[in-house]
């Protein structure tokens, strides 16, 4: 019986091509779409869980109490590791380490900037990265030694085994190589090139062993024996600081590492969501694309009714069961389903390479995991059997002397059920529309948002090597403006997209003593406001023609915090020592675009510096200025690479996850539509064969073409209506709550509605008009004669 139903399945396949295809084409577009979608929450999910006891680890964060609200960052003092490990019961390991920054590496003549991290011999515990060379146990150890990735040992040594070999950190101090791991995988939050033992950053930074518990600025991870031990770690983590630091207000949070990367977002000191959020709408958005599919197989299945009828009454009288009917037509829809499988993986296979390069990615198909084929086959059983259960439902449901005597109304039932889903593919083409526009609408308004300086033709270099020096920094200063490839110079104590550097040591006239504020403080050199193109709201800036050191200017929102009337000639407090307020500069953009701007004080140190900031003379070729900003600066530091950048590309890589969300709003929301195209085309296909003989006798009676045109797509514009009522409020509502994210979020426009109606007008008019055109011009003798 099997063999039976699977030859006539594929007899009826094959004599209505043009069908076939359509249906093929729909669901292998619908499927590939579900498995990329799927394949990148997949990817997402599996943030930082390459790890053996992933499960047991937790990142230590620090919930801050200032101005009223509470503030959770990654930044903990590194003696906080040492406090867990002494006093915590259930702690199996705890490490502190630095977060990842470029820093030079060589080896001989090769120089290269890495990402490097210095991290204590726990770190290798917690984090158990596949060791290709070396002892586990004797990482890390030794002062002046160094872990290498793959990577970075063959871009080193190539072929030859690096171990024992001598590399230089910063052209400077001798690291021996003695071990080498697994390069990082792209989806894990640490991403590093080679690490160094905490050891070694003691020796070189003196201040780091002298930190205390008001030094936030590293990375503290703990292991816990069992998760039995999660509430009293908890606990103890929450009154860490209490404990060790008389006064304040600070509590620790553990943040579990699985949820490090998804949960990256905090309100009053719990985690609230973040990019989870957008795994879930790519989830819903990959289930309802196939669903767009499934529900476009049903339409074009049921438009062939009328030429499958008298097949089911034939059927039916020879002795043919429903249920058997039933089974045949489950079984059509499943061979549809796997031909649509074998295309879908053709089409996944090239787009990959151009999706991970879109995105940055490394998503691939696991050919050997046994979960990707249980997903796979399951998918597509289950899409055999949605886009199959209506049509088997509907045409077994023939009465077999009806159809046999050419009743043209067997199933008409089934129109009203058909509107509704071809309702629901607009439904979810429209919202789709909209909430791409709104997205794109608000990456615009972020990424052209009023920042406080010009960020275009901004150049950062960074001061290493002998660069480090005043006078070099100074004699690079005097021959960049000499050479006029710039016309402004500044220094800054990190890179000016950084964050970090805060502190509750401010005091000011009137501040209550029991009250912590954090303020952030940064060090900026000469001419900082004319060569960021910031406003200088009142007193003066740094300036060679003054002693500054125990000057300072702050912004805008430091003056409101401190509640000073007339800041310039304030004296306040910092950490003992008196320091006297000289400007005030107005508020501007550093760390993250999408968060108010929050209190700065800046400093004007006589050197720890970490970059200077040129501004590129516009009168100039930037090609030919950039030349020779490059030869200057290898001349005066010819041991270390230039390694110059745009401050307005690094400020474009903070949009990255909302430009990865536009794109695959945009990718997927064009697949979407397409295939309700289709849907929209099956319901044209079945209104033709429904009123053919209607149409003939208009012909015949007068009726134009326009007339007919008219005629056919008037109940379609209704059915697009109807969608686009129903679509505005749910759009409205998800977008509106997506937004709510950002505390600079565009105002939701009637224009994305708007064009949600025009476009979805203008599909339906094209997509309907293809199969009308052709019904209205055909002859109306070959509908109205009878046999």
């Amino acid at each position: 019986m099997f063999k039976l139903n699977l030859r006539i399945a594929l007899r009826s396949l094959w004599r209505h091509k043009g069908y076939t295809l359509i249906n093929i084409g729909g669901l292998a577009i619908g499927l590939a779409s579900c498995m990329l979608l799927l394949l990148y929450v997949a990817y997402e999910w599996d943030y930082d869980k390459q790890f053996k006891d992933y499960e047991k680890t937790y990142v230590v964060y620090l919930n801050s109490k200032s101005g009223g609200k509470t503030i959770s960052y990654g930044f903990t003092p590194s003696v906080m590791k040492t406090e867990i490990e002494k006093k915590l019961p259930g702690a199996a390991y705890a490490s502190h380490a630095t977060y990842p920054a470029n820093e030079l590496i060589s080896y001989r003549e090769e120089n290269f900037k890495q990402s490097g991290v210095f991290a204590d011999p726990s770190f290798l515990k917690i984090l158990d990265y596949k060791l290709i060379k070396g002892n586990r146990e004797k990482l890390l150890l030794n002062v002046n030694s160094v872990v290498l990735t793959e990577s970075l040992a063959k871009k080193l040594f190539g072929l030859a085994d690096p171990i024992g070999k001598i590399v230089k950190f910063k052209n400077a101090e001798p690291l021996s190589v003695e071990g080498v791991v697994e390069n990082v995988p792209k989806n894990s939050t640490l991403q590093f090139d080679f690490l160094m033992p905490w050891s070694l950053n003691e020796k070189l930074n003196p201040w780091v062993k002298a930190s205390t518990w008001g030094n936030n600025y590293c990375l503290t991870l703990l292991q816990l024996k069992n998760n039995r031990y999660e509430e009293s770690a908890r606990s103890f983590i929450q009154d860490i600081y209490k404990h060790n630091w008389q006064g304040s207000e600070n509590e620790g949070l553990l943040q579990p590492l699985s949820k490090w990367h998804l949960y990256d977002h905090f309100e009053n000191g719990k985690p609230a969501g973040g990019k989870i959020d957008q795994l879930k709408i790519f989830l819903v958005l990959a289930f309802s694309i196939l669903l767009i599919g499934c529900v476009n197989f049903m339409n074009l299945s049921t438009a062939r009714s009328e030429r499958r009828a008298r097949e089911v009454g034939v059927r039916k009288a020879i002795g043919s069961s429903r249920k058997g009917l039933i089974g045949q037509f489950i079984l059509e829809s499943v061979l549809l389903s796997c031909m649509a499988m074998v295309i879908a993986f053709i089409l996944l296979e090239l787009a990959l390479p151009y999706f991970n390069g879109l995105l940055d990615l490394q998503l691939r198909i696991s050919y050997d995991s046994w979960a990707f084929w249980s997903v796979l086959i399951g998918l597509t059983l289950l899409t055999g059997f949605i886009a199959g259960s209506y049509p088997a439902f509907y045409l077994s449901s023939f009465e077999p002397v009806k159809v046999l005597k050419g009743f043209r109304g067997a199933g008409g039932a089934s129109l009203p059920i058909r509107k509704v889903l071809v309702v629901f593919q607009f439904v979810f083409a429209a919202c789709l529309i909209i909430c791409t526009g709104v997205i794109y609408q608000q990456l615009t308004f972020i990424k052209n948002r009023p920042i406080g300086y010009n960020r275009n033709g901004l150049l950062e270099i960074p001061l290493q090597g002998s660069l480090v020096d005043k006078g070099k920094m100074n004699l690079a200063k005097e021959q960049l403006l000499k050479s006029g490839a710039v016309s402004s110079v500044t220094y800054f104590s990190q890179s000016l997209n950084q964050g970090g550097n805060t502190t509750y040591d401010f005091s000011w006239p009137g501040k209550d003593p029991k009250a912590l504020t954090l303020i952030n403080y940064r060090g900026a050199g000469d001419d900082f406001t004319e060569t960021l193109g910031t406003e200088l709201i009142a007193g003066r800036e740094f300036s060679p023609q003054f002693t500054d050191t125990v000057n300072v200017m702050v912004n805008e929102t430091a003056v409101k915090i401190m509640g000073l009337k007339n800041p310039v000639g304030t004296v306040i407090d910092w950490g003992g020592t008196p320091i006297t307020i000289v400007g005030v500069v107005k508020d501007f953009v550093m760390e993250s675009p999408y968060q108010n701007v929050g209190p700065l004080v800046l400093y004007h140190p006589k050197s720890s510096y970490s970059h200077m900031i040129a501004r590129l003379n516009p009168g100039q070729n930037v090609n030919s200025s950039m030349a020779k900003i490059d030869e200057i600066v290898k001349k005066l530091n010819p041991k270390f690479p230039v390694d110059s950048k745009y401050v307005a590309d690094d400020f474009d890589n903070k949009l990255q996850e909302e430009k990865v969300l536009g794109y695959l709003s945009n990718w997927f929301g064009g697949f979407a539509i397409f295939i309700s195209c289709l849907g929209l085309l099956g319901l044209a296909l079945f209104t033709a064969e429904q009123r053919e003989k209607e149409i003939s006798i208009r012909k015949v009676l007068g009726a134009s073409t326009a007339n007919i045109l008219t005629l056919l797509n008037k109940d379609f514009i209704k059915l697009v209506t109807l969608a686009n009522l129903i679509a505005f409020p749910l759009a409205y509502i998800l977008i509106n709550r997506w937004l709510s994210a950002y505390s600079f979020r565009v105002a939701i426009s009637v224009l994305p509605f708007a064009g949600a109606v025009v476009l979805s007008f203008l599909i339906a008019v094209l997509t309907v008009s293809v199969q009308s055109v052709k019904v209205a011009k055909a002859n109306p003798v070959d509908a109205l004669k009878y046999e």
